[in-house]
């Protein structure tokens, strides 16, 4: 078996057509369920590593072509943060008393929120029939798949997270409405979980520091490269996933003092999330990231793994979708 990993979307259903086009599937006509879908070459299959929506201006259509393929049975794919934050965005929490007789969802709607959400609800209206639909599809993306030949999540392969969150998902560890409430609580042991399966590894900033990212806002937690081993004791400039302008405010010889995380297991791990720019490559001789940054200057991308040569991981295996390199026949 050979899975094209695809990376995040983000909208972008014109790239996501290429691509596909470039990895030799091919638009078909479902026999029973009456849908066209894109079907794989013989002996492959697609796994999406999330992110589908928001950003993008085809933001109906690319959950169309996935949802599709999920429904011929050809392909799998997986929640991103942005599918996750859609759910939160949209559900009350039940945990909180309403402000002022005013709900309050999981994901607030202020300002920087809504924002980053409004390509999709310029589509697909807030409260509309065509939202209810689907969020509801969003709870069928599970949160990790793993085969007996590798790993796949959207931003970090944490067994421990995934313990916290398994009791409250089910058996193909897909949200529960309970899973989704519980998540959403900040500072909880799950939303904790949940933050590291889907938005990746942080750390604590010493005492005293922070920095101000390029949206104005000031953190004391750093995003850090889990798939370099091992992390506790190195210098926080030297594993941190960061802008040059983050990594300026950090004190140089700043080190992780105290982080609990390790990778336990020896499969092959695909990701998305982190918007990588360049020639493509795997992160680690065991990691592989396929989001090269196709909301911004990047490509649609994917990664080919043949079940049969699992290893090693090998840029040759990466392809892209680039609309400035096709030129007429």
């Amino acid at each position: 078996m050979i899975y094209d990993v695809i990376g995040d979307i983000h909208g972008h259903a014109d790239k996501l057509k290429g691509l596909l086009d470039k990895l030799g599937y091919k638009m078909t006509q479902h026999e029973t369920l009456n849908i066209s879908y894109y079907q794989p070459p013989p002996n492959h299959r697609a796994i999406f590593i999330g992110d589908l929506i928001d950003r993008g201006p085809h933001e109906i259509e690319t959950l169309q072509l996935v949802f599709a393929m999920l429904d011929a049975g050809v392909a799998d794919a997986l929640m991103g943060n942005h599918e996750y934050n859609a759910l939160a965005y949209a559900t009350v929490d039940d945990m909180a008393e309403p402000t002022q007789g005013k709900l309050k969802y999981l994901r607030s709607h202020n300002q920087t929120h809504t924002h980053q959400h409004q390509a999709f609800l310029d589509e697909i209206p807030f409260g509309s029939e065509t939202h209810n639909y689907w969020l509801t599809r969003f709870y069928e993306l599970p949160l990790w798949i793993e085969t007996e030949h590798a790993c796949f999540v959207h931003a970090c392969w944490d067994v421990d997270s995934m313990a916290v969150l398994k009791p409250y998902l089910t058996e193909d560890n897909r949200l529960t409405f309970e899973a989704l409430q519980r998540s959403s609580q900040k500072h909880s042991p799950e939303y904790d979980a949940l933050e590291r399966v889907l938005k990746g590894v942080e750390v604590a900033l010493p005492e005293g520091t922070s920095f101000t990212d390029k949206d104005g806002a000031v953190r004391h937690r750093m995003r850090v490269k889990w798939w370099q081993q091992p992390l506790q004791g190195e210098r926080i400039v030297d594993i941190a996933r960061a802008a040059r302008s983050d990594l300026a405010q950090i004190p140089q010889q700043a080190r992780v003092e105290d982080l609990s995380f390790e990778l336990l297991t020896d499969k092959p791990i695909f990701v998305g999330h982190y918007w990588l720019n360049g020639e493509p490559e795997p992160l680690s001789p065991q990691v592989v990231c396929t989001d090269y940054s196709v909301a911004g200057q990047g490509h649609m991308t994917a990664y080919r793994f043949d079940t049969q040569q699992p290893l090693p991981l090998c840029s040759d295996n990466f392809i892209q979708y680039k609309p400035s390199a096709i030129t007429p026949e």
